[in-house]
């Protein structure tokens, strides 16, 4: 799609949190213009197996670019297919990876502070709600 405008980074945010506390915690996203960061840990769906990243991100994703053509009245792919996945091994990577997030809207020049930038979310809720 390109540069996502506000409504559909409003749209991806209710995606990236609407399974939180379900299928994943989530520590932190950022919906950029033309891409997404997220910090979250999968959560355990029976007997010490645990939901996949594909599990998470296949319904997020089709989920947001189907509510996102809708909007918009168009048609096309919102996403790529393909994510970039990182696993954490420990809380000094977490901060690493929690503080590149929140951050990532101040080194791109869209926004003075984080916590100005609308579509930062913290654990489930946005930080300055558009």
């Amino acid at each position: 799609m390109g540069i996502l405008p506000d409504e559909a980074r409003n749209i991806a945010g209710q995606s990236i949190t609407f399974r939180h506390g379900s299928h994943y915690g989530l520590s932190a996203a950022v919906i950029m213009p033309d891409h997404v960061h997220m910090l979250l840990c999968p959560l355990e769906k029976e007997n010490g197996l645990y939901r996949s990243l594909a599990s998470i991100l296949g319904p997020m994703k089709g989920g947001s670019a189907r509510r996102i053509n809708r909007q918009l009245g168009i048609q096309g792919t919102v996403w790529q297919k393909e994510s970039f996945d990182r696993i954490v091994r420990d809380g000094e990577e977490w901060r690493e990876k929690y503080e590149y997030i929140r951050n990532n809207p101040v080194k791109a020049g869209l926004a003075a502070q984080p916590e100005h930038y609308p579509w930062l979310i913290d654990g489930e809720h946005f930080i300055n709600r558009p």
